[in-house]
């Protein structure tokens, strides 16, 4: 197995398990569930591995989370077992760094000279709660957010962390989608900074941010990239390149953000494009090859049709694919944006559903990889060997 299909069990077999306030899913959106690590090996002929899942939440629930995880019987196509090595409190672990290292500023300045115990004492304090994440009418931010005459406003408690690591705190959270007032009161005071992922999530706030707060500059992580897992180098640099709000909304966008994209991004774009092209002349002409909803070798049964319009609708909104076989037996579940990188590394998928628009670029990897059947939202007007469907197909 791979890492995509342990990411995919996680989702998909722990989805609705807790009910809605500890879906992992929508933890991971508020940042309450950091970025999920995988690593897996193949050892006589069974792979092997650690999940690894930093959490914000209290000890209760993380055991929570923790024992569902436990419940995954399923990897892709293989049984698996999951057992609870521990649970590390990372907040008692840096404390006894600051224990330690205090001791040892202690015997240096005890070594240059006996100094005010309660003068050394206050420097201690005073380094810690710089270090310390706060408040601001309940919602996270760092110790500089009120001094400061520019602010940066992120989506999630775990972006806060990532930026105060990197020696940022003038930092505050909006915790999810919606707009709290005091975060849009906050910006009519100070020169306001939106820093949001590289990805769809990102723009949505984006959008939100616009229509009740007073915004200044934009910046987006590099594509597909979460601020959360920024290196220090990729924050600075994107703050660097922050998009004034005029230029923003005059419609320069796209150009504006290609300074984030990396260089292998592009060049796997290409090689998409050029498989696209590539495929597109080799198809025979338009009257020998069926239009999507024409009479195909492979047909659609009721049955069939039944399963697709099921896992359809559990879909929506959810951004998410879902991989069968041949038995219709799920594959794996993971995310939209991953789907790409996940079919490379799966043998025989024989069905596709998702919840998003079917392309070009994802009918040319489907045919590569021997998919019979792709269903998503919608569907451009293509012509392929694959069954291609829409939501409406199935009505």
């Amino acid at each position: 197995m791979e890492k995509p299909d342990v990411i995919g069990a996680i989702f998909g077999q722990t989805e609705g398990l807790l009910g809605a306030d500890l879906d992992l899913r929508e933890l991971q959106k508020t940042g309450r569930i950091g970025r999920i690590e995988v690593n897996v090996k193949n050892v006589a002929g069974k792979s092997e591995g650690e999940i690894h899942i930093p959490s914000s939440l209290d000890s209760s629930e993380t055991a929570l989370i923790a024992a569902a995880i436990e419940t995954i019987e399923r990897i892709g196509p293989c049984d698996a077992e999951i057992e609870l090595r521990g649970i590390e409190d990372a907040r008692a672990m840096k404390r006894d760094y600051v224990i330690e290292r205090a001791k040892e500023l202690m015997r240096t300045q005890l070594s240059k000279g006996l100094p005010d115990i309660s003068e050394v004492s206050e420097q201690i304090k005073e380094s810690i709660k710089a270090d310390e994440i706060t408040s601001y009418h309940g919602l996270p931010c760092g110790p500089g957010i009120l001094e400061s005459e520019e602010i940066i406003v992120v989506e999630g408690r775990a972006d806060v962390i990532n930026l105060l690591k990197n020696g940022i705190s003038n930092v505050i959270a909006i915790e999810g989608t919606s707009v709290p007032s005091a975060v849009a009161s906050l910006t009519k005071e100070k020169t306001t900074v939106a820093f949001v992922d590289g990805d769809r999530g990102g723009e949505l706030i984006i959008k939100e941010l616009m229509q009740k707060t007073d915004l200044d500059f934009i910046v987006f992580a590099p594509d597909g990239k979460e601020v959360e897992e920024l290196a220090k180098k990729e924050i600075y640099k994107a703050l660097r390149n922050k998009i004034p709000i005029e230029d923003f909304k005059s419609g320069h966008r796209r150009e504006l953000r290609t300074s984030f994209r990396e260089m292998e991004r592009k060049q796997e774009e290409r090689r998409l494009d050029h498989e696209v092209a590539a495929e597109t002349q080799e198809q025979p002409p338009a009257e020998e090859e069926e239009d999507v909803g024409m009479e195909r070798p492979l047909r659609v049964t009721a049955k069939q049709k039944e399963h697709f319009k099921q896992v359809v609708d559990d879909l929506v909104g959810t951004r998410a694919a879902c991989i069968f076989d041949e038995k219709n037996d799920l594959l794996g579940k993971v995310p939209v944006a991953e789907l790409f990188n996940t079919l490379k590394t799966i043998d025989n998928p024989h069905t596709i559903i998702f919840d998003g628009r079917i392309d070009a670029k994802l009918n040319a990897i489907a045919r590569k990889k021997g998919v019979k059947y792709l269903v998503g939202m919608e569907k451009d007007k293509l012509r392929s060997s694959v069954v291609l469907l829409a939501k409406p197909d199935l009505e």
